[in-house]
């Protein structure tokens, strides 16, 4: 889909060929289309009309019709697509396995080791000359005959632990890499785009757009390929994601008509005809400079800035925010919606945390960084006192010289000291840490998808858990956003129900009919139903197909009066805006007079109408006094059931008078006659009532951000359950809320702000920048004990600054603009509030699963860490070898991670509060588990280790030789170690102090499928591991002891479990109190402003022991550039 190859022009750093007979027949070249849309403005114009006459003659040199557009005859779009070419950007190469396992092969602490197992093999080949081994010392008797020739095995069972651990987490960066590349191209796949073909209007694939389709741009457009305008009406442009001008860029057939693919249309509506597409269009051109490499860096920065934010375009955004896979998917061209967000979208990146580390990642970030620090510390002691202890004991006390033949047989031993102290680092460094969230966050948005959320930002499903306030739009998110005129004010008379076409004068009725008709988007309609018994489907905006819904009603067909007033005869059109919040198209009559059609929010229109359509259809004068009437017994008796009221109006300029200043609109749009004034009704979801009341009993306050009037808003609210009778919670009017926010300069004030929010419930007639300041005042916010997690619902382009400003932006995937889209996190694909609550509750559910993930950890950590440190210092080796604590590693990282994060959440998380950003990952529950475990299993370990040889009856294997067979005692230790983590696992499913860890075990098959098949390999190791793995044959006897003291941390768990936390005053959360030197993760602190400080210390050196995180980071700065 992405060959290029044939017509493709050559770019500085890309080399594409060009047959030049392969323009087909047409009149135009794929060189000259190009050329022409290098120009702007009035040299585009000129060269238009020197070499084309104007945009028709374009049209019909691609063999089109501007008012019919392609034929759509399927040989026809194929030509095209073969000369012109494919609205389509071949993808960047995806990373292969082999690249992801160097990667994976970066990480410090496995490179120590890497090279420890080599020296350690080295050594184990190399035969010292002559065989008088008794002159080292004691330390190498009891060797036997052949252990010489086994000892290459340990060093050798290392590298292929290395090995495997590399594999793992390759593997595990493929599959999230390809994971990611399919949630992009379903990204691809939805997006549409509407073109004339065979004169009929319809929406296809962005992918399938080729040169010469006539396309149909609207406000809140996200153009797909570059063109020549045809037609506007009221056009402008935000061109600043390819210039840098933030000003919008006013777009007409007769002075500037260049529509560049990756722009947004702020206002208006028009007609386009497609010059380029893929990589000809001007997006596409940078995009191929992008993927050429590193040498063009040049032609980069000279391209403006909108190189990256082409190339973050397929999703690097995401990627950047958190370990979410290369980007790179095939990209039809509408994902280069992520460029819209130009250097500002960069900046408020870069301005805000929470977009480039999440909470979570921050209080990760800390604690990984106060284990790693407090692991690096132990390895060092452990090989210090080793090295220490041997040489005092073999050169002081048994008073040895160093004897040259001995040195090989010293360093052996050096070796594996250092075997021994970076085997404690190994286990020490929770690199687990980054895998679990990674692991946990896929999983969750691959599930999400089937709740209607399309996760953008992979870190927006975490902060979702700690929402605390969600401001959401009303239309379509509450309500059903299907719009029906359910009342009238027509001819001096209130109906209730629509009344009858003849009850109204024919004179009112013609006004209204060519009003409705005319006065709204071209591409708004009422269509047949999809199924037979269906309701008619509405295209377009909602609102007006409720008014051309009231024409049907009164059996008059809009399309008739289009059909004789057609979209280009048209004389200018005031499309709606939300400053203006109405729409005014003006029509010229034959006589040379004009006539204007208004309609929009009932108090800003009727205002401006000076006259009223009286019972006989004749106008009357229309006094502020009558309009007071009007508002009182008819606009608040309709708000108040929650309809929203739309005032009809027009204005007539009489032929003989000069034409008016059309440009200035606020002279043109008043003096208007009032036609009628309409209810519409947009019933609420029957599900949304629900929904509210699970968010409020979860702690989360919901708000109504609306531009419908207080009443409409209140009425509905009520209907929510966001208002209930009887509470004195506020409803105000963004007029009335900018009034109590500002000083007397007109300047916001947060004391103000702090003053109103947490009563505020609704907020009527707000304008999105009302949105925004709402939005910013209680995020920044310090009136409550935590900072608010705010997620906000938005569907129209000026939602993007409220989108972007929120901690999660949620997008309507339906009646969403492209703009609110790409300023979002989460995308709802069925518009429904009811999928915001199954967003919070699966990222509370991420929450809990990392909590889990870090209990289970965290007590294997402090386990392991001190049997290997004194069990090294106390016998000189350590009791857990290397391969053996590899093994343990891959148990408690990779395969914890994946067990504990993937378990699926239930209804009881939305039971409680949200954690809020301050809240410690350890709480004290977690803690007492952690310690209470720990306790157990450190003196099962100690006692089997100092006191096992007598219980079994066995030998020991303390001090034993350096190429000494593994021993049953030191099996025996190991293995229980390993079924004391089993079990354990069990125990971490639940950290909030619970009885019943069972409790849904069964609804997590990837959990029984881990535990099962660790318990098998454990089986494999120890009977058939051997020397590699330091393990010797165990008994069925033996075994059942190892099973039954590791069952016994079950029971431990319900001991700890009785004893009440709030007893246990000493034990602190970790990150706040005093923080004990010898338990390394209470160092964790994680107030958000640590994080910055957590990412300091990171840059310091520390990054060696976040070795997801840093391989991830590495990754994605490898794709930004």
């Amino acid at each position: 889909m992405g060959d290029m190859a044939n017509n493709s022009v050559a770019y500085s750093g890309v080399k594409y060929t060009i047959k030049d007979s392969n323009h087909g027949d047409f009149g135009i070249t794929l060189e000259e289309l190009r050329d022409l849309m290098e120009l702007r403005a009035a040299d585009a114009l000129h060269k238009i009309q020197d070499c084309y006459g104007d945009a028709h003659g374009i049209c019909t040199r691609l063999k089109t019709s501007p008012n019919e557009g392609l034929s759509g005859n399927p040989a026809d779009i194929e030509r095209r697509a073969a000369v012109f070419g494919k609205n389509f950007i071949p993808p960047k190469k995806p990373k292969t396995f082999l690249q992801l396992v160097w990667e994976a092969l970066q990480d410090v602490t496995l490179i120590i080791l890497e090279i420890a197992a080599i020296v350690s093999l080295g050594l184990s080949f190399y035969q010292p000359p002559g065989g008088n081994e008794a002159l080292c010392g004691t330390v190498a008797a009891g060797e036997e005959e052949d252990e010489s020739e086994t000892g290459w095995i340990e060093g050798a069972a290392i590298l292929l632990s290395v090995v495997c651990v590399v594999l793992v987490t390759a593997f595990n960066d493929w599959s999230k890499e390809k994971q990611f590349r399919g949630l992009q191209s379903r990204i691809e796949q939805e997006q549409k785009f509407t073109v004339i073909r065979g004169g009929q209007v319809i929406q296809i694939p962005i992918a399938d757009i080729v040169v010469g389709d006539i396309a149909q741009v609207k406000y809140g457009d996200l153009l797909p390929a570059d063109g020549v305008l045809i037609q506007g009406n009221d056009l402008k442009i935000d061109e600043s994601s390819l210039t840098g001008e933030s000003d919008h860029v006013k777009k007409t057939s007769d002075r500037d008509p260049m529509l560049l693919s990756g722009t947004h249309v702020m206002e208006g509506s028009g007609r386009m005809v497609v010059t380029a597409v893929g990589v000809n269009s001007q997006t596409g051109i940078i995009f191929t400079l992008l993927g050429a490499g590193g040498d063009d860096e040049e032609e980069k920065k000279e391209k403006e800035k909108k190189d990256k934010k082409s190339k973050k375009q397929d999703g690097a955004i995401e990627n950047r925010n958190k370990a979410k896979a290369q980007d790179g998917a095939a990209m039809e061209m509408q994902p280069l919606k992520s460029e819209d967000g130009g250097d500002g979208d960069d900046k408020k990146r870069n301005n805000m945390p929470k977009k480039e580390k999440s909470v979570l990642q921050g209080k990760l970030t800390k604690l990984a960084v106060q284990i790693g620090k407090a692991g690096l510390l132990m390895s060092a002691v452990t090989v210090i006192i080793l090295v220490l202890y041997f040489v005092i004991d073999t050169f002081w006390v048994q008073k040895r010289p160093w004897l040259a033949e001995c040195t090989p047989i010293y360093i052996q031993y050096f070796v594996k000291f250092f075997i021994i102290g970076v085997t404690v680092l190994v286990v020490a460094v929770p690199e687990g840490l980054p895998l679990a969230v990674t692991i946990s966050l896929a999983y969750s948005v691959k599930k999400m998808m089937k709740d209607n959320n399309l996760v953008r930002h992979l870190d927006a499903c975490e902060t979702m858990g700690n929402a605390t306030a969600i401001c959401s739009d009303k239309t379509g998110t509450l309500t059903m956003n299907r719009m029906t005129v359910v009342q009238a004010y027509i001819s001096e008379k209130h109906y209730k129900k629509i009344p009858e076409a003849q009850a109204i004068p024919e004179k009112t009725l013609s006004y209204l009919v060519t009003g409705i008709s005319v006065n709204s988007a071209y591409t708004s309609k009422i269509l047949p139903p999809e199924k037979e018994g269906g309701l008619p489907r509405h295209v377009g905006n909602k609102t007006e197909c409720a008014l051309l819904g009231l024409l049907l009603d009164l059996k008059r067909d809009y399309q008739d009066v289009r059909n004789e007033i057609p979209e280009e005869a048209l004389y200018k059109v005031y499309t709606f805006n939300s400053v203006r919040k109405s729409m005014s198209t003006v029509l010229k009559n034959s006589d040379g007079s004009f006539r204007i059609f208004s309609k929009g929010a009932s108090e800003i229109v009727l205002k401006k109408c000076f006259k009223i359509l009286s019972a006989n259809g004749e106008p009357k004068v229309f006094r502020p006094r009558d309009r007071d009437d009007i508002v009182k017994t008819v606009i608040e008796p309709m708000a108040s059931e929650g309809l929203r009221t739309i005032c009809l109006a027009f204005r007539d300029f009489p032929a003989g008078e000069p034409e008016p200043e059309w440009d200035n609109e606020n002279d043109i749009v008043t003096g208007l006659t009032c036609i009628a004034i309409v209810g519409i009704e947009d019933p609420v979801r029957p599900e949304v009532p629900d929904a509210i009341k699970k968010c409020q009993r979860a702690g989360i306050t919901v708000r109504m951000v609306t531009g419908d009037n207080i009443n409409t808003a209140r009425a509905i609210a009520l209907k929510c359950g966001i208002l209930h009778p009887g509470e004195d919670f506020l409803c105000l009017e963004g007029k009335e809320f900018n009034r109590r926010i500002r000083n007397e300069k007109g300047e916001i004030e947060q004391e103000r702000i702090d003053k109103i929010w947490p009563k505020l419930r609704v907020l009527a007639r707000s304008s999105p920048t009302d949105k925004h300041t709402l939005v910013k005042g209680i995020i920044d916010s310090t009136v409550s004990e935590q900072r608010q997690v705010v997620a906000v619902t938005g569907d129209g382009t000026n939602d993007g600054p409220a989108l972007k400003k929120a901690d999660v932006g949620f997008a309507m995937g339906i009646a969403g603009t492209d703009v609110a889209k790409e300023a979002s996190d989460i995308i709802l694909t069925d518009d429904n509030f009811t999928s915001i609550v199954k967003a919070v509750m699966w990222g509370r559910n991420v929450y809990d699963s990392i909590s889990k993930f870090l209990q289970f950890q965290l007590t294997v950590n402090v386990v392991a860490v001190i049997v290997a440190f004194t069990g090294a210092c106390i016998t000189q080796d350590s009791p857990l070898k290397a391969v053996q604590m590899l093994w343990v590693n891959l148990i408690m990282d990779t395969l914890a991670s994946l067990a504990l994060a993937t378990e699926p959440p239930t209804e009881a998380l939305l039971l409680r509060k949200p954690y809020g950003r301050n809240k410690p990952l350890i709480s004290r529950t977690m803690m007492k588990n952690i310690l209470g475990h720990a306790c157990y299993q450190l003196v099962v370990v100690f006692t089997l280790l100092f006191a096992g040889e007598k219980i079994f009856d066995i030998d020991s294997g303390r001090n034993a030789p350096l190429h000494a067979p593994p021993s049953e005692h030191y099996t025996i230790v190991f293995n229980t170690f390993v079924m004391m983590q089993l079990f354990n696992e069990i125990n971490a499913r639940k950290i909030h102090g619970e009885r019943n860890v069972f409790e849904g075990i069964f609804n997590n098959a990837i959990f029984c499928t881990i535990v099962l098949g660790t318990f098998i390999v454990q089986i494999v190791i120890v009977q058939f591991g051997g020397k590699p793995f330091s393990c010797s044959e165990l008994t069925v006897e033996q075994w059942l002891w190892s099973i039954f003291l590791g069952m016994g941390t079950l029971l431990w768990g319900q001991l700890i479990s009785t004893i009440p936390t709030s007893h246990l005053k000493f034990l602190k959360e970790a990150g706040h109190g005093t923080q004990k030197e010898e338990i390394p993760e209470e160092e964790l602190a994680e107030d958000v402003e640590e994080i910055d400080h957590a990412e300091r210390e990171l840059r310091r050196g520390q990054i060696l022991w976040f070795r997801g995180l840093n391989r991830i980071q590495t990754q994605v700065w490898s794709w930004n550039r």
